[in-house]
């Protein structure tokens, strides 16, 4: 290939990675003049690709927006990061109904990639391990995704068909603030205007979803992954938690995150206690947690928990008696 037709190539690559490029930015990058860049962005318009110029102080060139490159050009590090994204994707349990898409992607990307490219990223999967198991979760419909994202960012209404965790099914209408990956799964939370509260619903458990007509306002105030977490830790469960706990915020939410509890502070003289709230279904998973903590605690409710706390310090007292 001539020097010529490389840099054409390399202003292609350029080009593609969005936004306006000036003309002396691609004339350094490329190692020519100015009017040089310009004979390569005719080459390129003669090619059928579609380059717009752009005036004004910022102007230079641009891609027409939409517009699908092939061949698609990655450098080295790029590919890296593609294929990593991936694997992480998949074993993370982020990926749609359609589970071997991710698999294909990655087979088309290494299988266009150069021989000494595609051995060393071979390699470094072959090496790489994780200390967590693949992640085993339902995944949403592709189509799910894309019209509940698309009605997000022009603030339509969505109708969705929804199956809750107890079988039961319902149609619903959405005012959908954003969509968040948390633990695993999609959720999407916003508001349910015929009851006119927030809900958050999990992507996997709808199974249609159709844009409406009209538009909403977002809300003021936390964002969508703040709500989602705020969601799980004031879901209805069996056990509604009290606690006092004297300690930083820090040094709880390192033990109850976000997604488990509440905090609020106590009266300005009780000092550095911390109310802390939380649901829960069963009650056995508290006291390790609690000992973890290494914090003086007070349990307002329930009474059940004070006495599976008082039964693990007496297995523990018992264990380090022993000889």
């Amino acid at each position: 290939m001539s020097r010529p037709a490389a840099r054409v190539l390399t202003l292609l690559e350029l080009l593609q990675s969005g936004g306006t490029r000036t003309v002396a930015e691609l004339a350094d990058r490329l190692g020519v003049e100015g009017r040089t860049v310009r004979r390569y962005v005719d080459q390129l318009i003669e090619l059928d690709v579609p380059v717009e110029s752009v005036r004004g102080r910022y102007g230079g060139y641009r891609l027409a927006p939409g517009y699908r490159l092939p061949p698609l050009m990655l450098s080295d590090d790029e590919a890296l990061a593609v294929l990593l994204g991936l694997v992480a994707g998949r074993r993370a349990g982020l990926t749609t109904t359609e589970r071997t898409a991710g698999e294909t992607a990655a087979a088309k990307i290494r299988r266009v990639l150069p021989r000494h490219l595609a051995h060393r990223l071979d390699t470094l999967l072959e090496a790489l391990d994780f200390t967590d198991r693949p992640g085993e979760f339902a995944t949403p419909d592709a189509g799910v995704l894309l019209t509940i994202a698309d009605a997000v960012r022009h603030r339509r209404p969505v109708s969705i068909r929804y199956t809750d965790r107890d079988g039961r099914r319902s149609e619903r209408t959405l005012h959908a603030y954003g969509i968040v990956a948390h633990a695993g799964r999609w959720y999407v939370t916003g508001e349910d205007p015929a009851i006119g509260e927030d809900r958050t619903f999990r992507l996997d458990r709808i199974e249609d979803a159709r844009t409406r007509p009209g538009s909403f306002e977002a809300p003021e105030g936390p964002g969508p992954a703040q709500r989602v977490l705020s969601a799980f830790a004031t879901a209805e469960y069996r056990h509604e938690v009290t606690l006092r706990i004297h300690g930083t915020a820090a040094q709880i939410r390192a033990h109850l995150p976000a997604s488990v509890a509440t905090l609020e502070e106590c009266a300005p003289e009780s000092g550095d206690w911390l109310r802390v709230e939380l649901r829960a279904e069963r009650l056995d998973w508290l006291p390790p947690v609690l000992a973890s903590l290494d914090r003086p605690f007070v349990i307002e409710r329930p009474d059940e928990l004070r006495d599976l706390v008082t039964a693990l310090a007496d297995r523990l007292a018992s264990h380090a008696r022993r000889a």
